[in-house]
């Protein structure tokens, strides 16, 4: 209870509780993962994971000194955790070359390895269990397993036990009257003195008794109505939960910050507020009973939405002054990635998306990583000593922004090599905005991009969603929640997804403006829905309107709201999505660029056999809608509206460029700069990144794309990329060699051993790159 452990920017810390300062705890090789203590507090046990050796066992004295590796055979290992008597370390072990070859992301098997190192013992198949611990004087593993709930096995994985399972009712359920179900916990840890449970059931935690009973496993149903005693500890969530060893404290952490959660003090406070109310006199509800249906509970006021939930068992609450666990910040500090030195990039035709300006034959100088000068050759003050770099009969546009960018990155185990940012990279994205991740690792990715150990674009991510689970009882509670991103993440954006009905809508909106956070929207095939969020001044709507043609008023109407248009044509509603026409109609699985910076089993997959039924298959042309929604798609813009380019994540890097042109399918009604502006300042502006990139001015950061040929000619020769400028590096757009301000041979590892690589490829375009 004195020192936390963590990782911050995938390498080990330790800090002095509450508010020591944070040091680095290892040296050992790569990225380090999952710590955990010793029972005696001397060692943390991790994980690591590096290209070369790929992944291990390791601990670490708390002194310093040098890590201890425990295990002889690579893995793909996870969730170590010291046996009681500190003489063994379980953990759960994938393959290594499974996850390598990117085929596999989970466990395979239980295992454990001598704490002084050795060879690994097959415990069991691990079945779906994680989570692995221990309780006091009980020589069994406890593992949480899904379905099953909590369990425990012996050291040989035999006699297997199931001892409780955990569950929330959701809206309308428990008694509510609505019909609605219940959420099951996806991981339960038993308390160290096995006389508790503790639970996370969506994004919250909670604490519950675990009856001893013999016969079916019990269900404690935790909510309003708990059938055993059990407490909801979080608000807005919580993650990487832990007992403290005397089972009356719970730790876990949100984003930026660590809480300790006092159980005893909790109950404490809860028994003087619940003295005082009985104490408190009675109040007079007659008014309200006779203007507002029946009168309030006792410990409350009746709040805006109590009709809207009046048949949802609401989560327990806590009032103004019931207890709130200790919290504090870490704070890491890192240095970001700024390139020094100036360039002067001579000699191409510059659109630079300042209206419709074009300079030919111009100058663009960048120092470190900004622009401090644009304007037509030997009109710019060039400082002394600027490197010149000849781009003569290039076009150069502003770096390209996805609006909406699934990268799909590897976890939970991390990777300092990442194949959806070098390709998204090499085809000219600098400037990616994930709007749902699904999980917080990501923000780690994004932080090692900031400080330059890992090569990719600029990322500008949401964080998991904003969704139903929720249930927000009001809009003091949505102000709570979205703290999650505001304050905790620090995400800027959020992402809300069909999260109640509109007056909760509403509050998530108004706690965004309040919170300076942009929210964007899931379209959810719902139109209706879709007009009251651009009323309600949502900044953004993700995917296809699911109605094609629309009317000018509905266009007019869209246009003055202000909500930018994303609409994923690779994955639209109303047809076959579009990325399946690419599929049959280039040569994807033959392009020397695809094949370097996609991997072959993932390139195989997608390419080389579509599959049958659902959006897989042959589609004739007549049945692809990308005319449909480059004619909505141009109305929009010709009526003053706002859209932008998001790829989804079909086809990493590609993908975005088919994206882009089946949005201007019909240039008639979305010409080539109508095109390009989507793919930059409308794009920048889209995710509120408006004054850093978007647009070749001085003062923005230096993310430029040069290409062959000119994409106002034919939008498709956005795919003519020869060099890419992101944040004032400058890479050969064919292989992300860097040529400037370094000069640094760029090497991945899913390229090793590839003939496609080792033996070189020419310019872009070969064979058949897609731009017929």
């Amino acid at each position: 209870g004195k020192r936390l452990a963590f990782t911050a920017l995938d390498k080990l810390y330790i800090m002095d509780l509450p508010g020591g300062a944070p040091k680095r705890l290892s040296d050992a090789p790569g990225l380090e993962f999952h710590p955990a203590w010793s029972p005696d507090g001397q060692w943390v046990a991790f994980t690591s994971w590096t290209e070369a050796e790929l992944g291990h066992l390791w601990k670490t004295r708390v002194t310093g000194g040098k890590p201890v590796r425990l295990t002889q055979a690579p893995g793909m290992y996870q969730q170590p955790v010291f046996s009681p008597d500190g003489q063994r370390v379980v953990a759960i072990r994938g393959s290594a070359p499974a996850f390598a070859e990117e085929t596999s992301r989970g466990g395979a098997d239980l295992v454990w390895v001598s704490a002084a190192g050795g060879v690994t013992t097959v415990i069991a198949p691990s079945a779906g269990a994680s989570n692995l611990h221990f309780v006091k004087g009980n020589d069994r593993i406890f593992a949480s397993a899904g379905g099953r709930g909590l369990i425990s096995m012996r050291w040989d994985g035999t006699d297997i036990k199931e001892h409780v399972q955990i569950s929330v009712p959701t809206p309308g359920g428990a008694g509510g009257g609505g019909g609605g179900g219940s959420a099951n916990a996806s991981w339960i840890r038993m308390a160290p003195d096995g006389d508790q449970a503790l639970a996370v059931v969506g994004s919250d935690l909670y604490v519950a008794t675990v009856p001893l009973v013999g016969g079916t496993t019990p269900n404690v149903t935790c909510g309003a109505t708990p059938n055993f005693p059990c407490r909801r500890l979080t608000e807005i969530g919580g993650a990487f939960p832990a007992w403290s060893w005397d089972s009356k404290k719970v730790h876990y952490s949100m984003g930026n910050a660590h809480a300790i959660f006092d159980l005893d003090r909790a109950k404490a406070v809860d028994d003087s507020i619940r003295i005082a109310t009985r104490n408190r006199p009675a109040r007079d509800t007659t008014a309200r009973r006779d203007s507002a249906g029946p009168p309030a509970p006792p410990d409350r006021p009746i709040e805006p939405g109590d009709s809207a939930r009046a048949n949802a068992p609401a989560p327990q609450t806590r009032a103004a002054n019931a207890y709130k666990p200790l919290e504090f910040r870490i704070n890491v500090q890192a240095t970001r990635d700024i390139p020094k030195g100036t360039a002067v990039l001579r000699g191409a035709r510059v659109v630079t998306m300042r209206g419709d300006e074009v300079i030919e034959n111009a100058d663009i100088v960048v120092t470190n990583n900004r622009i401090v000068g644009i304007g037509a050759r030997g009109q710019v003050q060039i400082p002394t000593g600027a490197q010149v770099i000849d781009v003569t009969g290039k076009t150069i546009t502003p770096g390209f922004v996805d609006t909406h960018s699934h990268l799909r990155v590897p976890q939970p185990i991390h990777r300092g090599e990442v194949w959806s940012f070098a390709a998204n990279l090499a085809y000219g994205v600098t400037t990616t905005r994930d709007p749902q991740t699904g999980s917080t690792d990501i923000f780690t990715y994004e932080d090692m991009i900031e400080a330059g150990e890992i090569m990719g674009p600029r990322g500008l991510s949401t964080g998991p969603g904003v969704f139903s689970g929720e249930n927000f009882r009001n809009l003091e509670h949505a102000r709570q929640v979205l703290k999650r991103y505001s304050d905790y993440y620090g995400t800027g954006t959020i992402k809300q997804y069909v999260a109640g009905n509109r007056e909760q809508r509403q509050w998530v909106i108004q706690a965004a403006r309040e919170q300076k956070l942009m929210p964007t929207t899931e379209g959810s095939l719902d139109l209706e829905m879709n007009l009251t969020e651009a009323i309600d001044g949502y900044s953004g709507h993700e995917h296809t309107w699911p109605s094609f043609p629309f009317q000018s008023d509905l266009i007019t109407f869209f246009a003055k709201s202000g909500i930018v248009y994303t609409p994923t044509v690779l994955v639209a509603y109303g047809g076959p999505w579009s990325e399946n026409y690419w599929y049959q109609h280039t040569n994807v699985h033959g392009d020397q660029k695809v094949r370097r910076f996609i991997p072959h089993g993932e390139l195989d997959g997608k390419a080389l056999r579509r599959g049958s039924g659902g959006q897989a298959g042959w589609f004739h042309e007549d049945e692809y809608i990308m005319k449909y929604v480059a004619e909505q798609v141009g109305d929009l813009l010709t009526a003053g509206g706002k859209a932008g380019v998001g790829s989804h994540g079909q086809f990493q890097g590609l993908g975005y460029h088919w994206e882009l042109w089946s949005m201007a399918w019909d240039k008639n009604k979305v010409s080539p700069r109508m095109a390009l502006r989507m793919a930059t300042q409308m794009g920048a502006e889209a995710i509120g990144r408006g004054k850093d990139v978007g647009s070749i001015e001085v003062g923005k950061m230096a993310d430029l794309v040069v290409l062959d040929q000119n994409p106002l000619e034919d939008i498709r020769n956005t795919n003519t990329i020869r060099y890419v400028m992101k944040n004032g590096r400058m890479y050969d757009g064919n292989t992300l060699d860097e040529i400037y301000p370094r000069k640094k041979k760029a090497s991945f590892y899913w390229q090793q051993g590839d003939p496609a690589v080792v033996e070189g490829m020419g310019g872009p375009g070969q064979p058949d790159s897609g731009r017929r």
